[in-house]
C-alpha cells in the first residue's frame, strides 16, 4: 500500500443513499450514488425499512460502476471503508456487513469511520489543502451540527446539534404543510424565489439571551415548525389565502438565519477565520449566499465542497479513510458494528 496515496473503495449507507466512492488519496476516481428518494415520496419522509431493502438492491449494482467509472479493479484496492454512523440502524447494518465481505473476500484491511466527520472530508477532494481549526457547519435531513475541527483524522469536537427537528427535516414538514411534494428543501427553494423573506417574523429557535447560557450552539427546528403551522390555520380560519411563496421564504430565512449567526459565533467565540459548509441542505440557495455574504462581512473564509459531495455519498468516506491511513492509524477489526448513534469525537471505530 502506498500510505501517501491510498487507493481506497468507501461504502456509505446510513439513510436513504447508497454512496460508493474510489479515491486515490486526495484524488476523486468516482462518486456513484443510487437514491431510493423517489420510494419514500409517497410517505413523506424517509422510512427505514424502505431505505434498508433498497441499500440491499443497490449496492452491487453500485459497487460495480464505480470500479467501471474509475478505471480499477477490486483487487487493485489497498483498503475498504464504510460508514459505521451514526444514521439509521437498519441501513448502516447493511452498509457494514456489505464493506466486511468485500473487505474479507479481497483480504484487505477496513476502516470503519464516522459519517459525520466524513463530510468533512468531503473537501479535502477539491484539491485545495484545507486549513485547520475550522469550524463546520454539517446540515442534512437528518443531522445539524456545529462542529470544531482542530484536526481531520485525530480532533473533532461537537460544539452544538439539533434538540429536535433537524433543518432538513423541518424543511420537509413546512412543505407537506404548504402543500409542496417531497423532498421539501428543493421545493421551498423553489417557492421562496418569489417571495419576500420578511414578509412573516417567524421565531428564531434558541436564540434568545436565556437560551444561549445552556444551548449557544445547539439548533431547534420544532417550534419553527408550529409557527409557521399555526399561522397558516389562523389564516384558513379567518377565510384568507396563504401567500406559499411569502411564507416559504420567510420561513426559509429564519432557518438560515439561526444556521449562520451561530456557525459566525462559534467562529468568533473560538477565534477560529474558517468555516467549512457541508451536508445536503447546503445546496439552498439561500443558505449559501448568506453565509458567504455574513462571514465575508465578519472576515470570516467559507468553503463549500460541490454540491455532488455535500450530500451524502461515499467519496467522503472513502476520503477520510485515506487520511486516516496516511496518518498511519491502524485497520478496524471485524468486531464493529452499525452505531446509530456514534459521537462525532470517534472519528474512526476500531472495534
Amino acid at each position: 500500500m502506498t500510505r501517501s496515496e491510498p487507493l481506497v473503495l468507501g461504502i456509505e449507507t446510513s439513510c436513504d443513499e447508497t454512496g460508493i466512492g474510489i479515491v486515490r488519496g486526495r484524488t476523486l476516481l468516482s462518486n456513484t450514488i443510487a437514491s431510493s428518494m423517489a420510494e419514500h415520496a409517497r410517505y413523506g419522509g424517509v422510512v427505514p425499512e424502505v431505505a434498508a431493502r433498497a441499500h440491499l438492491e443497490a449496492l452491487q449494482p453500485a459497487i460495480e460502476a464505480a470500479v467501471a467509472e474509475a478505471g480499477v479493479s477490486l483487487q487493485e484496492l489497498d483498503a475498504v471503508a464504510v460508514t459505521s454512523g451514526p444514521g439509521l440502524a437498519g441501513a448502516l447494518m447493511v452498509g457494514v456487513g456489505a464493506a466486511k465481505a468485500l473487505a474479507v473476500s479481497l483480504g484487505k484491511p477496513l476502516y470503519a469511520v464516522n459519517h459525520l466527520v466524513g463530510h468533512i472530508a468531503a473537501d479535502i477532494l477539491t484539491g485545495d489543502d484545507v486549513e485547520y481549526p475550522t469550524v463546520a457547519l454539517l446540515v442534512s435531513g437528518g443531522h445539524t451540527s456545529l462542529l470544531l475541527v482542530r484536526d481531520l483524522v485525530s480532533d473533532v469536537e461537537m460544539l452544538g446539534e439539533t434538540v429536535d427537528d433537524a433543518a432538513g427535516e423541518a424543511f420537509d414538514k413546512i412543505a407537506r404543510i404548504l402543500g409542496l411534494p417531497y423532498p421539501g428543501g428543493p421545493e421551498i427553494d423553489r417557492a421562496a424565489a418569489s417571495g419576500d423573506p420578511d414578509a412573516i417574523r417567524f421565531p428564531r429557535g434558541l436564540s434568545r439571551a436565556s437560551d444561549l447560557a445552556a444551548h449557544r450552539y445547539d439548533f431547534s427546528f420544532s417550534g419553527l415548525k408550529t409557527a409557521v403551522a399555526r399561522w397558516i390555520e389562523q389564516r384558513e380560519a379567518a377565510g384568507e389565502s396563504v401567500p406559499v411563496a411569502d411564507v416559504a421564504a420567510s420561513f426559509r430565512e429564519a432557518v438560515v438565519d439561526v444556521l449562520v449567526t451561530k456557525a459566525l459565533d462559534a467562529c468568533a467565540q473560538h477565534g477560529v477565520p474558517r468555516l467549512l459548509l457541508g451536508g445536503g441542505v447546503i445546496a439552498n440557495r439561500r443558505l449559501r449566499e448568506v453565509a458567504l455574504e455574513r462571514a465575508a462581512a465578519a472576515g470570516v473564509a467559507v468553503r463549500i465542497p460541490p454540491l455532488s459531495l455535500c450530500t451524502d455519498n461515499g467519496a467522503m468516506i472513502a476520503a477520510l479513510a485515506a487520511e486516516l491511513i496516511s496518518s498511519g492509524a491502524e485497520p478496524s477489526t471485524l468486531s464493529f458494528g452499525a452505531d446509530s448513534t456514534l459521537p462525532v469525537t470517534e472519528i474512526q471505530v476500531r472495534g
